[in-house]
């Protein structure tokens, strides 16, 4: 089936099943939920749906922003009425910019222009399948987040709820640490230029049949990019809560780890562990 991305503003299709999702990600530990108000044409005369299901742990907000759209569409499924069409009114930007790229990712073996791995990719590819399995047209809508849509704002407090119960185990197998800068993660922030650094990671994300996903902090004081939070990939394994020196590649495109030199957190430990017990019996 065809599926249109349309900006409707606040306007619910009378026609349609109109669903209000949002996802959630609080840290500190990192704990992911979804919320869905499902809104009835008015000749119906049926009071709006509201779901809060239990959250997953160590789950990002684009994943749950995702997943909100997805379970939204599996919902549909379950209801006796067979919808002409279905909008769905979200205010991440992700999913909307992100939905206008799926199929050409698909296409392209989930990969970007330029060739970095497409983030996510399982649920990308869950939204699409679900998306075929409904049968209808289902159109995105772009909503203001945080504004005077109530919907919205009630999708936007289920989701906060469900982060707060995540008893789900994690959608993927992701590792991680709190971060020590006091920055926001900026895709691409850090320029590449081939340049050596001593960065931190933070977050690794294995792919499948990619290269693994790194969040990382710059540490190296003579950077300008120090303390920044970035993005990047490597075939080489390089553990969460590390330190290391490394040497970038120069593609902003598909950042890279080409070269590791030092892992200082395991020589500090080293170090550390062939301190104990020297003295003489």
């Amino acid at each position: 089936m065809p599926v249109m991305i349309v900006y409707l503003g606040y306007m619910e299709d009378p026609n349609a099943l109109n669903i209000y999702t949002d996802g959630s990600s609080v840290p500190n530990p990192r704990q992911g939920g979804i919320g869905m108000v499902f809104v009835f044409p008015e000749c119906l005369g049926k009071e709006p749906k509201l779901i809060c299901p239990y959250g997953y742990k160590k789950a990002t907000n684009n994943q749950m922003e995702l997943l909100a759209c997805k379970v939204a569409l599996e919902e549909s499924l379950k209801m006796e009425r067979k919808w002409q069409q279905i909008v769905i009114y979200t205010d991440s930007m992700y999913v909307i910019d992100g939905y206008l790229r799926a199929f050409t990712w698909m296409k392209n073996q989930w990969t970007k222009f330029g060739g970095a791995p497409v983030a996510n990719i399982n649920e990308w590819k869950a939204l699409l399948r679900t998306v075929r399995k409904v049968g209808v047209r289902v159109n995105f809508s772009k909503v203001k987040g945080h504004a005077d849509n109530e919907y919205n704002n009630i999708a936007d407090k289920l989701a906060r709820q469900s982060s707060k119960k995540a008893t789900l185990s994690p959608l993927y197998n992701i590792n991680l640490r709190r971060k020590l800068s006091s920055k926001k993660t900026e895709e691409g922030s850090v320029k590449m230029s081939g340049q050596r650094l001593k960065i931190r990671i933070i977050t690794s994300t294995p792919q499948p049949n990619k290269p693994t996903r790194y969040r990382y902090e710059v540490l190296s004081k003579k950077s300008p990019f120090f303390c920044f939070v970035d993005i990047l990939y490597s075939t080489q394994v390089m553990r969460v809560g590390h330190e290391f020196s490394v040497r970038l590649n120069s593609d902003q495109r598909f950042p890279q780890v080409i070269k590791i030199y030092k892992d200082h957190t395991k020589e500090k430990q080293t170090i550390g562990s062939s301190q104990i017990n020297i003295a003489p019996p």
